[in-house]
């Protein structure tokens, strides 16, 4: 067999090996049956705003892991989601490069799920939504976060500085303002 022949299947054997990796998907727990709210607008628009004024959210760890489930979701559902990865092209990039940066900040394992962070987040907003601040250290466990429990949950208690995430969503709400303006215009237009 020729030297050419024996790439091209090596080649086809490692797409063959791509196909069978599982794209990610992930939801968030306050939109599940929600038909007329649009996730990935409302988590755009929200993520934007707190960023864009942190110290709101001092003392307030709820509220920020409201955003960082808004950002997990969001770096998944715009890299993979057939509807927003080609209407949103520089977010769909953007903000998945962003990942790295609010993951350190959070104490979050690089090889965690998306989901499975939304949903621990998810365990601890439902504590302090019932005033169970004991449960909430005990939703932010290890693996998915270092060191986790208690620790971890100081993390969320002031927003940390995260200046490519915050810039990441602050152009993703731009790039959608234009998309809906555009297609205002366009409905118009003859």
């Amino acid at each position: 067999m020729s030297c050419d022949r024996r790439l091209l299947l090596l080649g086809l054997l490692g797409l063959g090996a791509c196909a069978d990796t599982a794209i990610e998907t992930v939801s968030l727990p306050e939109f599940r049956g929600s038909l007329t709210l649009d996730p990935v607008r409302q988590s755009i628009d929200q993520g934007a705003d707190i960023l864009s004024h942190p110290q709101r959210m001092v003392g307030q760890p709820w509220e920020v892991a409201r955003l960082v489930q808004a950002l997990e979701f969001l770096a998944v559902e715009l890299r993979f989601g057939a509807r927003w990865n080609s209407a949103l092209p520089m977010a769909s990039l953007q903000i998945p490069a962003a990942r790295p940066e609010w993951r350190q900040a959070f104490g979050i394992a690089d090889d965690a799920r998306a989901q499975d962070v939304i949903d621990s987040l998810a365990e601890l907003r439902a504590a302090f939504a019932a005033q169970r601040s004991d449960r909430a250290a005990s939703a932010l466990r290890a693996p998915i976060f270092s060191p986790g429990g208690r620790e971890a949950l100081e993390r969320f208690g002031a927003l940390p500085a995260m200046p490519r995430t915050t810039r990441a969503m602050l152009d993703a709400r731009r790039e959608l303002q234009a998309q809906s303006r555009d297609r205002r215009l366009g409905s118009v237009l003859p």
